[in-house]
């Protein structure tokens, strides 16, 4: 025992003179916390699992800040970067898990995939020898196996419909371009339509390219569409609110307590400085959303349309440790060109709270009601042209509200889509009838005019549907489901024969939020 005595104060001891030579003083929190996690190390009764509980205390600490400032592992950060990097290393194709197979929906054009002969509704059954179908191998998995660095080579073993044996193809990894822009095209005659989903580091590039290509179809107008659209980088958005802008315009500020106030003005050498524009938010379309159409809004540049955006204003930067972990600390607030932020209230330490206000407002009415919706005078701020009185304190209040209609989606449509059964169908009727779909509609246009979903289609999904418990309150909320069902599936179909374009091309004739917009630019 009294050895043991011994050794605890031969520990303390070092721990102590350690600190000391850090010169961290008597009082440091820094010191405190360094004792803490060498006491932990060298003297806790078990094992301990010392970069996890590094982490924790990181973790521990930025849970007590405000909602945005997290720490990432490597493979977390991995994740959430890739997304807006432009691009990732792999194999170059769009697939969906159909049956636990994965399921080719597209091969990227000019992707490693496509050059191998690898076609659209191809399975693949192993990858280097590694059966992934049909044994209930996460999506993580098979994702893990599928990627890797430019220039390596994997081996996949395909079925391909009407052919028997496997194919056996060897494709060479390649750098995959991540695409931001869902959607461009003319949604009516001199009105284009630009369906932003992130704001990447391509993202301008992508945006530029669809205004060019809308411009050579007479486009006069602009529909810029960031509903669902999360945020990402700021500089970004920076970049495509100049294009609207006039030199001098300032598109957006950050200032925080240790860092200085940032102008971003616009240079005036846009290409969208003139036309009419407007833009799509929702109540999940936030940060470089909001600093988008924010400004436009304070420039009196242009209309927003739709519901109050999600409400953050606050800028993260990112740091980088050398095992790839990362912490994005919250370091300053943005502030749109009208002196607001926008950025909605939070309690320091209370996350879930932060996290329910959406389904605050859908219970407080605010959803369906733009009267619902009150800000306190404090909040009111002016349009820098106009003067117009607009408000900071919780997201980008729309020039024009369009309500949630609940009556679109059942209860029973949202079961289908929850648990699958929609998707399954849609790219199970894809799978068996793609070779009759390209004999007989040889252009989307001609699709979107002539094609029906058959009632052998909706018989199979109410036959999944109740094989997978789906609740049905009565036949009439089964009729009331059709309409949106049809469209629904009509669109999957469009996007698994063509891409994500044609499929908002369906979605949106009845989507009310564009459809406003539309009417909008119409008068």
């Amino acid at each position: 025992m009294k050895k043991l005595t011994i050794l605890c104060f031969a520990v303390a001891l070092s721990l102590c003179a350690n600190a000391q030579r850090l010169n961290l003083g008597n009082n440091s929190p820094l010191q405190k916390m360094q004792i803490a996690e060498m006491a932990v190390t060298n003297l806790y009764v078990d094992s301990v699992d010392e970069n996890k509980l590094v982490e924790d205390a990181i973790r521990g600490m930025l849970k007590e800040l405000d909602p945005h400032s997290s720490y990432t592992t490597a493979k977390e950060t991995k994740a959430m970067t890739e997304p807006l990097q432009g691009s990732f290393e792999g194999i170059g194709v769009q697939f969906n898990m159909a049956q636990d197979t994965l399921l080719i929906i597209q091969p990227v054009v000019n992707g490693p995939s496509e050059k191998v002969g690898i076609l659209a509704g191809d399975r693949i059954i192993c990858v280097d020898d590694t059966t992934i179908a049909g044994v209930k191998m996460s999506r993580e998995d098979i994702m893990r196996r599928l990627r890797g660095k430019k220039g390596t080579k994997v081996k996949l073993q395909i079925l391909r419909r009407g052919i028997s044996d496997l194919l056996t193809f060897t494709v060479t990894r390649d750098k995959i371009p991540v695409k931001t822009i869902d959607a461009v095209y003319m949604i009516r005659p001199e009105v284009g339509y630009i369906r932003i989903s992130s704001f990447g580091a391509t993202t301008y590039d992508e945006f530029m390219q669809g205004v060019d290509s809308l411009k050579q179809h007479g486009m006069k107008d602009l529909i810029v569409d960031l509903q669902e659209n999360g945020g990402g980088y700021l500089q970004t958005a920076v970049q495509i609110a100049n294009e609207f802008l006039q030199r001098g315009d300032l598109i957006v500020y950050t200032e925080g307590r240790a860092t200085r106030r940032q102008e971003f003005n616009a240079d005036g050498r846009g290409r969208l400085l003139d036309g009419r524009v407007v833009m799509l938010v929702n109540e999940y379309s936030a940060s470089a959303s909001e600093i988008l159409s924010g400004a436009i809004q304070d420039q009196d540049r242009g209309q927003i349309v739709g519901r109050r955006s999600f409400g953050k204003g606050l800028v993260q930067r990112p740091i980088e440790f050398g095992d790839g972990s990362m912490i994005r600390l919250t370091v300053a607030h943005y502030y749109t060109p009208s002196g607001r932020c926008i950025q909605k209230p939070y309690e320091k330490g209370d996350k879930e709270d932060y996290e329910m206000d959406i389904e605050k407002r859908f219970k407080h009415g605010e959803l369906y009601c733009r009267d619902s919706i009150q800000f306190a005078d404090s909040l009111k701020y002016y349009t820098l042209r106009r003067k117009a009185v607009v408000y900071g304190g919780g997201g980008i209040m729309p020039d024009f509200f369009v309500p949630l209609d609940t009556t679109q989606y059942t209860m029973y449509h949202r079961q289908l889509t929850a648990k699958s059964v929609i998707i399954n169908a849609s790219l199970k009727y894809v799978d068996q009838h793609r070779k009759q779909f390209k004999k007989e509609y040889k252009t989307f246009a001609d699709f979107k005019a002539r094609f029906e979903i058959p009632e052998s289609m909706l018989q199979d999904i109410y036959d999944e549907g109740e094989k997978a418990k789906v609740k049905l309150k009565d036949e009439e909320e089964r009729q009331r489901s059709i309409p949106m069902l049809k469209l629904q599936l009509k669109a999957l179909i469009a996007r698994d024969i063509w891409d994500m374009t044609e499929y908002f091309q369906i979605m949106n004739e009845e989507n009310h939020i564009v459809q406003k917009a539309v009417e909008i630019l119409g008068k």
